[in-house]
């Protein structure tokens, strides 16, 4: 695998990474504010950054080592309302940013299961930043997230507060699949 695709991969793997730990923390802030639903989310989110993680280390599977990883991360502990426009801050770096700088990279360099990997999550963090948009919006009117479902695909970490979807739009998992938080 080409250098710059590597250092990309591991770049993105630690900051999803940070992410998954990240919205853990907001998600208990979230509980201890009386937003159960909006900790759920949290927690979902957090996973599907696991799935992002996952995704580009097992693209990495053939690069064996220690490096030192340069990533984006935000820190601090706010309100609910604060963390989830950290976390909205964050989703709309990955697509408009890191993401499609990345993917270009590896595109150029043919790198096909990293641009698979990356392209996986760039779609999901749009639809990231719109749940966290959904929940902020609720949170800021004093209310917790209305939503029964949330639902997560296990293979790229696409969110849905819809029961009745039949695939993942992204990867096409049946729905089946998908996780319930």
């Amino acid at each position: 695998m080409n250098e710059m695709t590597q250092d990309n991969l591991r770049s993105a793997f630690g900051g999803e990474s940070q992410a998954h730990m990240r919205y853990r923390i907001w998600g208990d802030i979230a509980k201890k504010e009386g937003f159960p639903n909006v900790k759920r989310l949290f927690d979902c989110t957090s996973d599907a950054e696991q799935v992002h993680a996952t995704l580009h280390f097992k693209a990495l599977k053939d690069v064996k080592g220690d490096f030192p990883v340069t990533s984006m991360a935000g820190f601090g502990i706010g309100t609910t309302s604060e963390n989830l426009q950290g976390g909205i801050d964050g989703e709309e770096f990955e697509y408009t940013q890191m993401y499609p700088a990345y993917i270009a990279v590896a595109e150029m360099q043919d790198e096909k299961e990293a641009v698979k990997a990356m392209k996986y999550a760039i779609e999901a963090e749009k639809v990231h930043a719109v749940r966290y948009q959904e929940a902020k919006d609720s949170v800021d009117a004093g209310n917790d997230l209305d939503v029964e479902d949330i639902l997560l695909c296990p293979v790229c970490g696409y969110i849905t507060f819809d029961k009745t979807e039949e695939e993942c739009p992204i990867c096409h998992t049946k729905a089946k699949a998908f996780i319930a938080y």
